[in-house]
């Protein structure tokens, strides 16, 4: 198993208290798995997959922990971190196009990268020019400068760049979200063949793009206000979800050849409720129309099938109401629509 994370919760320290992004989240990634991260914005899904490689100013680890291949990974200790980042785990950023230096060429900069990993640029360099061609880039990027580039190519060469050190576990965020349609199917293509030739053993892949998931992952996790709401594979997750808030994100989508005019688009109504100080129970329950009295008290998140987990107290009520046939825009989600059009509040 490549990566194990034990009740890990993040927080973010603000003049008015402590925002809780993530909020006692446990799951695994099995070796050479493709798990898409995905929900509304801000429900924790950057926070969680940043925490795992970098905690920034503003951020506090308040417990848990995290395995990646049977060792601990201090994600506590910024300087303890250094040895495990890019090696051990790497990261596309959010915006990674902008990423990449702007004042030096992206053959100096990977240098000064790979040397402060502790590693001779001259020993990884053939390797970085084999595989700036694998991704379809002409070897003379190297002597270029990022603005000279096109987002694509950007995108590219900064994939290849994070994973140039062949680490375990790749943390994609939002890597395909300032892409046109063609290039985020050949994004999304490529990070599967990395896995598959062993440039990385698995990925995490943050999105609000379920369309993308449903194409690339192997298993889809869904967020939800810094909780775990459920997790299945992205085929369970697409055609039989069993939590009303991945039931309404997913039916949310756009249908491909349906006139909006005669069948407007329904998003969830409401909006998320406030991290700082979050309510107790159900965190969807004001939004949730299976919502009950039960909901006060917090579900836990438990496999209610193989390989299928969720946090609901309606799902595991095997007289509930919540749906369990295919979900009715489930067809639409493979045939590259966006969540992002139909969740907003």
């Amino acid at each position: 198993m490549t990566l194990k994370v034990d009740d890990l919760r993040i927080s973010y320290r603000t003049l008015r208290g402590d925002v809780k992004a993530v909020d006692g989240v446990s799951f695994s990634i099995a070796d050479g798995e493709i798990m898409g991260l995905a929900g509304e914005s801000g429900c924790g899904k950057s926070t969680l997959g940043n925490s795992l490689i970098f905690l920034e100013g503003r951020m506090k680890h308040v417990g848990g922990a995290v395995e990646l291949d049977g060792a601990n990974l201090p994600i506590a200790d910024y300087k303890a971190m250094n040895r495990h980042r890019l090696r051990d785990v790497s990261v596309v950023p959010q915006y990674a196009m902008s990423a990449l230096n702007p004042t030096r060429k992206i053959g100096r900069m990977t240098s000064d990268l790979i040397k402060s990993r502790g590693t001779d640029y001259r020993k990884v360099l053939e390797e970085f020019k084999r595989r700036i061609d694998l991704v379809g880039l002409p070897q003379n990027v190297l002597n270029m400068y990022p603005f000279e580039l096109s987002g694509g190519m950007r995108q590219r060469t900064t994939m290849v760049i994070s994973t140039l050190l062949n680490p375990s576990l790749l943390i994609g965020d939002e890597i395909t979200s300032a892409l046109d349609v063609t290039t985020q199917r050949a994004v999304g293509e490529m990070l599967m063949e990395f896995r598959d030739r062993g440039f990385v053993k698995s990925m995490i892949v943050i999105t609000h793009d379920l369309s993308v998931l449903a194409q690339i992952a192997d298993s889809i996790l869904v967020m939800y206000a810094g909780k775990l709401a459920e997790k299945a594979s992205s085929g369970t997750i697409v055609d039989h979800p069993l939590h009303p808030y991945t039931q309404m994100l997913i039916g949310s989508l756009p249908e491909v050849g349906l006139r909006y005019d005669e069948a407007p688009l329904t998003g969830i109504p409401g909006r998320p409720p406030s991290l700082l100080n979050p309510p107790t129970g159900c965190r969807f329950r004001d939004r949730c129309p299976f919502a009950f009295d039960k909901c006060a008290e917090e579900p836990p998140f438990v496999e209610l099938r193989p390989g299928h987990e969720v946090a609901c107290w309606k799902a595991m009520d095997e007289n509930s109401p919540v749906r369990t046939e295919p979900a009715s825009q489930g067809a639409s989600v493979s045939q590259g629509t966006s969540a992002s059009q139909g969740t907003q509040s």
